[in-house]
């Protein structure tokens, strides 16, 4: 085929040179039997400036078609003529079918007219079944309709206004543009804005109902959730009392100590038992009525102006009286707005709430302010600042913050403690006024432990025997109960609030009512001048048993402020006030000894009735001594059972010292002229029966195992010292240096020199009568004159 094809294109080369044809001629012919685009030839004809030569080639290529066209109809004459003759049978042959055709019609045509007929008929019956089925729909859309119409009255006649709407956003999307019925429509269209209004308002009028019920129902809202918060408190409080007690039986080494604790859960739904169902039922309403946003600010405008109602207070009422009531209805309102905002589906927004718990915070605080401003009770105090912890405590559940309120309550410690603080003066001075200032008889174990072992006020920790004996008087269990109860009342005030570590400010309290209250009341008591030998010595054993306390008074503290006791036992954790009873001890002591030795100075003062110019020598004592002695043994006899030892010895020494002061005052008073040495020996005689005393008491009462270097006989040195130096033999022996210190260190120069100056013989008025007596008489009066003559050098 390849070779054959050649070969042609080879023939038709040749062809058309012997034409005459050019390589031009052939592009062109092939260009066109190939149906190609003659558009570049002829651009390139005219940009060359040859058209007519393109022309005429195109005039050729037209001559040589029309030479192949007649080649090839000589080519095929025969086939040509044969194909017309066989066109000409198939004419006639039409012909004959067009007649057969024609026949066929006519008979067709005279059947299909009555089919025709029956056809008409039928469309007829189609087009009447068509307007029936409309109808019928129609009307069923009607009767739907007014079905839905009915089914919405019903529904509005119960107050189902939500299905109600629901039927109604059926009957207006579904069924209100098919309602065939103008009329109907119509009506229907008019009724439904008329009808959402309607609604509209039975739904707000109901919410507003709800509004004023839920107002009405906060209290008791408020008061169930604080009563929730106080019982919560009280586990709390029981549970740390049973930790303290397993604390204090572990340290005390009686081993563990197990204890339990119920937890109860709080349910939600037991404090907040109003329905909130018409509130989620009126929002969800004016939402399906496209007015949301509307019933978002009637809900928020409405509830705030109750929240500015409810922080209003009635001045009709002590505030002390109306508090509950007041916060009660804060706390319903501030739970009831927290369930809203959590369940409500954006009805209220965080911020909304945030803004009206703002607004409460700053009123409280501004009435609790005013409020705690006029008080005048620390009980009242107290009971408002409870009653606002448990309120705070209860919100603080719920995510308010409540710290500045707390800060409130804090800012009031001071008012609160400096209220209470002169109620426990008041209650100290009653009683201390009311003190018979005589030692407490107790009966029974049961009253030993309620007055002494509770506040730790035994001195050893053997249980006495019964009857006991206590060597304070009613003055200390009535101040530590004054005390006990001062620092619950500030425990009470201080816990719960805005610092949880309260124990420093317990304690500060704690040491201000004992310094500037309990220890001034007494000192008061002790300096007015009222009081005898025997109520001083109570009161002085009073404080010892106080002081006692002050460790109880401490523990006591840090148990119920939660502090471990093992913190505040340590020495340096011990109260101010402890110091500072000390030295009110000591002023009890020398207000004591005060009127002690004014007692004694009324004994003393017989001195003036001795004759001081004896002729004779006494045999015993004056008659003074004897009184003095019996004095001194009941005195310290009270003191041995009240005082602790330390203070028998510091009262002994005081009254044996001060006699001693008073017998070398004897012999310098101006109403002593002169004295001679009989009166010398019955002072002596007086002297003995007080050392003797002196060494007896001393032993009879223990000071002698304790103070073991020391004695009663002590006291009386300076009176010992002169009575030995005027009846000394050898009296110029004083001026002995030597001597002097160790026989005569107590006494004074100058009194010593006064005392020999009145020292003298009723006969030539030295040492008197010295001139009838024997030589060694004699001696010693030539040795007294020495004496007298040196002391005069001296002075």
């Amino acid at each position: 085929m390849g070779n054959l094809k050649i070969m042609e294109s080879k023939a038709k080369r040749r062809v058309a040179t012997e034409n005459g044809d050019t390589g031009e001629d052939l592009v062109l012919a092939t260009l066109i039997r190939n149906g190609d685009d003659l558009g570049p030839i002829v651009r390139h004809a005219f940009e060359m400036g040859r058209p007519e030569s393109l022309l005429h080639q195109l005039k050729h290529v037209v001559k040589k078609k029309e030479v192949e066209i007649e080649d090839l109809c000589k080519t095929h004459y025969e086939e040509f003529i044969l194909a017309v003759d066989e066109l000409r049978g198939v004419l006639v042959d039409a012909e004959e079918l067009k007649g057969e055709l024609s026949s066929d019609n006519f008979k067709l045509q005279e059947v299909g007219s009555a089919l025709l007929i029956k056809l008409e008929e039928l469309l007829e019956s189609y087009s009447i079944k068509k307007n029936v089925t409309e109808a019928i729909k129609m009307s069923k859309n009607c009767v739907q309709v007014l079905e839905l119409c009915v089914k919405f009255n019903k529904h509005i006649s119960e107050g189902q206004f939500y299905p109600a709407l629901k039927t109604l956003d059926l009957i207006e999307k579904n069924y209100l543009q098919n309602i065939p019925v103008r009329a109907v429509r119509m009506i229907v269209e008019k009724r439904i804005p008329i009808i959402k209004l309607h609604i509209e308002k039975k739904v707000t009028s109901q919410f507003n109902e709800w509004l004023v019920h839920i107002r009405s129902s906060a209290k008791d809202i408020g008061q169930t959730a604080i009563g929730h918060a106080a019982s919560a408190r009280q586990r709390d409080e029981e549970m740390l009392e049973l930790q303290r007690k397993a604390e204090e039986q572990n340290i005390s080494g009686l081993g563990d100590f197990a204890y339990t604790l119920d937890v109860e859960e709080i349910d939600e739904e037991s404090i907040l038992k109003v329905d909130l169902t018409p509130l989620y039922r009126a929002y969800h309403i004016q939402s399906c009525l496209g007015i949301q946003e509307q019933f978002w600010e009637y809900y928020y405008r409405n509830r705030l102006l109750q929240l500015n109602s409810d922080l209003q207070i009635s001045s009709a009422q002590p505030f002390v009286e109306s508090h509950q009531i007041f916060l009660a209805q804060i706390a319903g309102y501030f739970i009831v707005e927290d369930r809203v905002l959590r369940t409500a589906g954006g009805l209220l927004l965080a911020e909304q709430v945030e803004k009206m718990w703002d607004t409460a915070i700053a009123k409280m605080k501004s009435v609790l302010e005013e409020q705690f401003s006029h008080m005048n009770s620390a009980t009242h105090l107290l009971l408002v600042k409870d009653y606002v912890a448990l309120l705070g405590s209860t919100l603080r559940q719920y995510g308010y913050e409540v710290g500045p309120l707390l800060e409130t309550l804090d800012k009031s410690k001071d008012k609160y403690h400096e209220l209470l603080l002169e109620e426990c003066r008041q209650q100290i001075a009653n009683v201390i006024a009311s003190d018979t200032y005589e030692q407490m008889v107790l009966k029974k174990d049961t009253d030993y432990e309620s007055v002494v072992l509770s506040f730790n006020l035994q001195t050893s920790d053997i249980t006495p025997a019964f009857p006991y004996i206590a060597p304070f008087s009613s003055t200390v269990p009535d101040a530590c109960r004054i005390v006990r109860s001062f620092i619950k009342g500030c425990v009470d005030y201080s816990s719960h609030g805005a610092h949880t570590n309260f124990y420093d400010v317990v304690r500060k309290y704690l040491d201000k009512l004992l310094i500037d209250v309990l220890n001034e009341v007494i000192l008061n008591t002790i300096q007015n001048g009222n009081i005898g030998v025997s109520q001083a010595m109570q009161i002085a054993a009073n404080i010892s048993a106080l002081e006692r306390a002050c460790d109880f008074f401490l523990r006591h503290a840090a148990q119920l402020c939660g502090i471990p006791i093992r913190s505040v036992e340590r020495p340096q954790a011990c109260l101010t006030a402890k110091v500072v009873l000390k030295t009110s001890r000591d002023e009890a002591y020398h207000a004591l000894l005060n009127l002690m030795n004014k007692k004694l100075d009324q004994f003393m003062a017989l001195t003036e009735n001795i004759s001081w110019t004896l002729e004779e020598p006494p045999q015993n004592g004056n008659d003074y001594i004897n009184e003095v002695v019996i004095y001194l043994d009941t005195l310290l006899s009270t003191a041995q059972q009240i005082l602790p030892l330390d203070a028998l010895y510091k009262v002994g020494n005081g009254a044996l010292d001060h006699i001693s002061n008073s017998i070398v005052s004897a012999f310098l008073s101006d109403s002593v002229k002169r004295f001679n040495a009989n009166a010398v020996m019955g002072i002596n005689n007086d002297l003995k029966m007080l050392e003797s005393f002196a060494d007896e008491k001393f032993h009879s009462t223990g000071l002698s195992e304790i103070y073991k270097g020391g004695s009663f006989r002590g006291c009386l040195i300076e009176a010992r010292q002169l009575i030995n130096l005027l009846s000394s033999s050898q009296p110029e022996s004083f001026m002995n240096p030597v001597i002097r210190e160790k026989n005569y260190n107590a006494l004074d120069y100058k009194k010593v020199s006064s005392i020999c100056e009145k020292f003298k013989d009723s006969t030539d008025g030295i040492f008197g009568s010295l001139s009838n007596r024997n030589n060694k008489q004699s001696g010693r009066k030539k040795s007294l004159d020495m004496l007298k003559k040196r002391l005069k050098d001296f002075n």
